[in-house]
């Protein structure tokens, strides 16, 4: 399937701050999409779903904090096999702090930017996650 074939998506991603450390969370090794790497917490836009709907619901399915959406962050492409998605990135502000993940993920942790630029350079983040921090020449 050429890649203008290929539908979209709306990805709805949330920046969650705590102490100057970002959190992110852990794909599961059996994911179909960046197995074993570190994301940012959101998903993808149900049918008829507002996108601040859309990120109030996925925080809380894999991390089980309520948020508050802050300021849009940054927007990206990015492409899969299956499809394409547009990715909304924005900053949020978490309402409690008893992080619970769902099966989605198998960890999650608050990174300083040190860190995420480690895991930057040993590619252990999420495509999606690479090119915003690439966008922002992080």
């Amino acid at each position: 399937m050429e890649n203008k074939d290929k539908p979209y998506g709306l990805v709805m991603r949330g920046i969650a701050k705590k102490d100057k450390k970002i959190l992110l969370l852990r794909r599961h090794p059996k994911s179909r999409n960046n197995p074993n790497r570190w994301e940012l917490p959101g998903g993808k836009a149900e049918l008829e779903e507002y996108f601040d709907e859309t990120l109030i619901r996925e925080f809380k399915e894999e991390t089980n904090l309520d948020i508050k959406l802050g300021d849009f962050y940054e927007a990206i492409q990015n492409d899969y096999t299956h499809k394409r998605t547009v990715q909304v990135v924005m900053e949020v502000e978490i309402l409690n702090e008893d992080v619970r993940i769902s099966d989605e993920h198998d960890d999650w942790k608050w990174f300083s930017l040190d860190e995420i630029k480690e895991y930057y350079e040993k590619e252990l983040l999420s495509t999606s996650l690479m090119k915003l921090l690439e966008k922002k020449e992080f």
